[in-house]
């Protein structure tokens, strides 16, 4: 619990967040006839290698200096009135920590990446963290009919989130505050799908951490609540699905390169993501990945993900090497009275 002084700064920063948002989304909205990049944006690949995305210069909106961590909120932009709130949090005693870019589910805002508590979890054991919401989620979603939405638009909202992924790994470079030698992606849902995109496509992303990802798109388009039911049979066509046939996590897992992997699934959450579709998801990992499955949210969250502790894994495999030059045991939790989360 935080304590009373935490709740009020809490508050300020939730208030200061809408008006600075505000401002933000008017001026944005005033520049939007000067596109930062040239030509139209390919959504049918999840690489930046086909599109000229250009970054406007950063603009820092917000700095918090905390015992523990230091919290920025940065505003970068690459398309006309889309700007990216990006929370880049870091170690308050570490120079160059590894760095972990965390992707949640749809719907999506930037409250959790405002959250003490979060802020310290993530960054215990001298890690940074860094945190967006994906396309058409959030602050992303204005200025459309309600009918297009983060499903309706489905190779939209994957491919312009993946693209931001790797956007946002260049502005990391550039920065030079963080490790770009051990980059992580925590993805849930969603943004577990997301992180697989981005994978596939940026050798940087040494170890993902999937949640639930939503994949087996002919299956979840058929059988996920996240759909409206009159709106599912536009899901089901031909057409739809073969837009969306190159993000499908069952295509794109068994030729991950990417170093480290997890899927952890909850048999409980079969609304949202099929379990047929879970374990065709399982089936598609590549053999040296670790993979978890439990029984109820309960579960999951009493074995390893109170506390802090469902980071603890995806911090143990981008682990810098001891001063020494050898790697980190991967057995031995990064954070003081951390689980493993294995």
């Amino acid at each position: 619990m935080e304590n009373k002084h935490s709740s009020m700064r809490s508050l300020f920063r939730i208030a200061l967040g809408w008006v600075t948002w505000i401002a933000l989304a008017l001026c944005h909205a005033a520049s939007a006839q000067s596109p930062s990049s040239s030509g139209a944006e390919d959504f049918s690949a999840a690489s930046l290698a086909s599109n000229a995305l250009h970054s406007e210069p950063p603009e820092l909106i917000e700095r918090d200096q905390e015992p523990d961590y230091i919290s920025e909120w940065v505003t970068l932009s690459w398309r006309p009135a889309d700007p990216i709130y990006l929370y880049v949090v870091r170690p308050a005693k570490v120079a160059k920590p590894p760095v972990v870019i965390y992707l949640y589910d749809y719907p999506a805002e930037t409250d959790i990446f405002r959250d003490n508590d979060w802020c310290q979890r993530v960054t215990a054991g001298g890690y940074a963290a860094v945190g967006f919401v994906p396309a058409l989620n959030g602050q992303r979603y204005h200025d459309r009919p309600l009918k297009e939405w983060f499903v309706s638009e489905l190779q939209e909202a994957l491919a312009k989130s993946s693209h931001d992924v790797q956007m946002v790994l260049n502005y990391l470079a550039d920065r030079g505050d963080v490790d770009m030698g051990n980059v992580g992606a925590f993805g849930v849902g969603a943004g577990g799908t997301i992180a697989v995109m981005a994978a596939s496509v940026d050798s940087r992303i040494k170890a993902i951490d999937l949640l639930d990802p939503w994949g087996d798109w002919p299956v979840w388009m058929q059988k996920s609540t996240v759909i409206p039911d009159e709106e599912r049979p536009a899901y089901v066509k031909p057409e739809f699905l073969k837009n969306v046939a190159d993000f499908d996590p069952l295509k794109l897992l068994p030729a991950l390169k990417t170093p480290h992997i997890r899927l952890i699934q909850l048999n409980d959450d079969f609304s949202s993501t099929p379990e047929e579709a879970k374990k065709q998801m399982e089936a598609a990992l590549p053999a040296t990945a670790t993979r978890r499955r439990f029984e109820t949210g309960m579960a999951f969250y009493s074995e390893i993900a109170s506390g802090g502790r469902v980071f603890d894994w995806l911090k143990l495999q981008i682990k810098v090497p001891d001063s020494k030059g050898r790697e980190a045991s991967r057995e031995t939790p990064p954070g003081a009275g951390s689980g493993s989360g294995k």
